[in-house]
């Protein structure tokens, strides 16, 4: 017998996919802060899981999971649209959130080890 490891693990690994691109969309963010006329752009964590699930059931998706850009509170004269504070505390939340995911994954493994060990 085989074990599955996407339907093992559920949502989570798709979700640390996701958490990732998020990672690397917000990191571009920061690193460009200075950079004139730079837009800055994020991820809708909801909207791109609810997508990829659409997918993965073979529904038709409204949606292209690609960054959304996002809008200032306060734009630069420079157009630059990069707010360092709003960019790190969303690089923390998602941070904290790519955390969870991983938690759950382990607690997953966790217990398929103790299944297959007959514990």
């Amino acid at each position: 017998m085989t074990i599955n490891f996407k339907d093992a693990l559920g949502v989570h690994a798709e979700a640390l996919n996701v958490r990732a691109e998020r990672t690397r969309v917000l990191a571009a963010n920061i690193a460009n802060e200075s950079t004139p006329g730079y837009t800055a752009r994020d991820l809708d964590f909801a909207a791109v899981m609810q997508e990829r699930a659409a997918d993965e059931n073979g529904e038709l998706s409204l949606g292209d999971g690609e960054a959304l850009y996002r809008v200032p509170f306060h734009p630069s004269a420079d157009g630059n649209t990069v707010e360092i504070g709003v960019e790190q505390a969303a690089f923390s939340q998602n941070a904290s959130d790519f955390q969870t995911s991983l938690t759950f994954i382990n607690m997953k493994l966790r217990g398929l080890q103790k299944a297959i060990s007959g514990q």
